[in-house]
Parts: C-alpha cells; sequence; structure tokens
C-alpha cells in the first residue's frame, strides 16, 4: 500500500526531478523544438502562400489562353471570309470572261455566216448571169423569123437549162 501513498520526500524528489528535467528541456531542448516548429510552421505557410500565387498565375494563363484561342479563332474566320470572297470574285470573273468569250464567239460565228451568205449570193448572181449570158448567146445565134418563136425558144432554154 505504501506504492499508493507516496511519502513527501518521495515527492519533494520528484518535484525536483520534474523541476530539473524542465529546467534542462527549457535551456536545450524547448527553444530548439520550438523554433523548429515555427520554422516548420513559416515554411508551410510560405509554401501555401507560393502555391496561392501559382494557383493564380495559373488562372492568369489559362485566361490569357482562352484569349488568345478566341483570337486565333477570329482571325481564322475572318481568314475563311476572306477566301471565300475572294473564290466569288474569282468566280464571277471567271463567268464574266466566259460569258464575253461566248459572246464574241457567237458575234465571230454570224459574221462568218454572213461572209459565207454573201458569197453563195455572189456565186448564185454569178451563175444566173453566166446562164442569162448563154441563152443570150443561143438566142442571137439561132436566127428567128418572129417574136413568137422567139418566146418560144426562150422557154424551151430555160427549162433545159438547170437553175438549182
Amino acid at each position: 500500500m505504501d506504492l499508493l501513498k507516496p511519502s513527501i520526500g518521495l515527492i519533494f524528489w520528484m518535484l525536483v526531478g520534474f523541476g530539473l528535467l524542465f529546467f534542462i528541456l527549457s535551456k536545450f531542448a524547448w527553444k530548439p523544438i520550438m523554433s523548429a516548429l515555427k520554422e516548420r510552421e513559416q515554411s508551410i505557410e510560405e509554401s501555401l502562400r507560393q502555391a496561392e500565387k501559382a494557383r493564380a498565375e495559373m488562372s492568369q494563363l489559362v485566361a490569357k489562353n482562352e484569349e488568345l484561342l478566341n483570337q486565333a479563332k477570329e482571325e481564322r474566320n475572318q481568314i475563311l471570309h476572306e477566301a471565300r470572297e475572294a473564290a466569288e470574285k474569282v468566280k464571277a470573273d471567271i463567268v464574266a470572261r466566259a460569258g464575253k468569250e461566248a459572246e464574241e464567239k457567237l458575234k465571230q460565228a454570224i459574221r462568218e455566216i454572213e461572209v459565207q451568205k454573201m458569197a453563195a449570193l455572189t456565186e448564185v448572181k454569178n451563175s444566173v448571169g453566166l446562164m442569162a449570158l448563154e441563152i443570150a448567146e443561143k438566142v442571137v445565134r439561132k436566127e428567128l423569123k418572129g417574136s413568137s418563136d422567139q418566146v418560144d425558144f426562150v422557154n424551151k432554154l430555160a427549162k433545159e437549162s438547170n437553175l438549182n
């Protein structure tokens, strides 16, 4: 039962031992432990600040990237729009040029037809003139006595000639 009821001497020496231990710990261990804890706390706070700073920089970079992406999309859309306009312009130029060429060829064809028509008419006139000369030559060669004979002879020669 002595263990359950300590004596005053034991309490005294326990207090002296505890005080001495407290003094030694406060002198040699407490300050380094506290300074190590304080240093650790400061490094953690610094790490948190740096992490927050990095997070803020990251959000700024994300915003900047989004802005650059939007600008790139706008530039792409503008380039596509300009390319479509240029293609439409080239298409319109080609269509206009083709229309002019077709019109020019049509005019040239009409001119050629007119030239050929005139040549054909000239040939027909020449043929008719030659036939008329032949008929006149034949009429003159034959001596005819009366005017009715001359009319009959001319009609006969006209039937004989090919007027195609």
